[in-house]
C-alpha cells in the first residue's frame, strides 16, 4: 500500500521529501525562465580623490589617476602631487609629461581640449605620447608650484609645459595668437605637428642574449 502510494506522489515532492530526510535544501523550483533586465545601467565611478600611482595599485585605479589628471581645472586637486603621479605614469609608458596651465574660466584651454578630444589622431597622439596634467593658477595653494617655471604664471592659457620622465622642462608652448590657437580657434595642423615633435622617442629593444655555441 505505502509502494502505491508513494508512485502516486508528484516527482516533485518526492523529490522535496528526500531532500528533507537528507538535510539538504530542495532544488530550486523549475518554470520559464525571468526575463532579462534590460533597465540601463549606470558604469561605476572611480574614486579619484586620492592620488595613485604605479606600482602600489591596481591598474584600473592607475587608469582613473590618469584621466583624472587631464579631466579639469580643479582648484582643490594639488598640482605637486598630480606631477608626482604623472612621473610614475610617464616613466612606466615612456611617455612624457605636458601641464596645462589654465583655468575653468579659459575658453581657449576648452578649445584645445575639444579639438584634441574631438580628433581620433590628435587623441591618440596625445594618448600614446604623453600623460596630460591640467594645473588650475587660481588656486592660491598652487603658487609655490607655479613658482618652479618663472613666467609661466602669467603667461597666455593654456600655457603648456612639456616635461620628460623625471619632470625636467623640455619645452614652453604658448597657446596664444599664432600659435596653437588662431583668433580663439585651433588649429589643428599645429596642434598636431606639436604633438609630433614632442612624443619621446621609441625605446630601442633590448638585445636577446647571444646562445652559447
Amino acid at each position: 500500500m505505502a509502494a502505491g502510494v508513494r508512485t502516486m506522489l508528484p516527482a516533485a515532492l518526492v523529490v522535496a521529501l528526500l531532500a528533507a530526510c537528507s538535510g539538504q535544501e530542495p532544488p530550486p523550483p523549475s518554470g520559464p525562465p525571468l526575463p532579462v533586465d534590460t533597465t540601463p545601467q549606470k558604469p561605476p565611478v572611480a574614486d579619484t580623490s586620492e592620488r595613485v600611482a604605479s606600482g602600489n595599485t591596481r591598474a584600473a585605479a592607475d587608469i582613473a589617476a590618469i584621466a583624472a589628471l587631464g579631466a579639469a581645472f580643479d582648484p582643490n586637486r594639488s598640482a605637486a602631487n598630480d606631477l608626482e603621479t604623472a612621473k610614475v605614469e610617464a616613466k612606466r609608458g615612456n611617455r612624457r609629461i605636458v601641464l596645462e596651465l589654465g583655468d575653468a574660466s579659459c575658453g581657449e584651454c576648452a578649445a584645445l581640449d575639444e579639438a584634441i578630444e574631438g580628433e581620433a589622431p590628435l587623441r591618440h597622439l596625445r594618448d600614446a605620447g604623453f600623460i596630460w596634467v591640467k594645473v588650475d593658477r587660481s588656486a592660491a595653494a598652487n603658487a609655490d608650484f607655479l613658482a618652479r617655471y618663472p613666467g609661466s604664471a602669467e603667461a597666455p592659457a593654456p600655457h603648456l609645459l612639456v616635461l620628460d620622465a623625471d619632470a625636467q622642462v623640455l619645452h614652453e608652448q604658448s597657446s596664444g595668437e599664432g600659435e596653437l590657437l588662431r583668433k580663439g580657434k585651433p588649429d589643428r595642423r599645429r596642434i598636431r605637428a606639436f604633438l609630433e615633435e614632442w612624443t619621446p622617442p621609441e625605446q630601442p629593444a633590448t638585445p636577446e642574449p647571444a646562445s652559447g655555441g
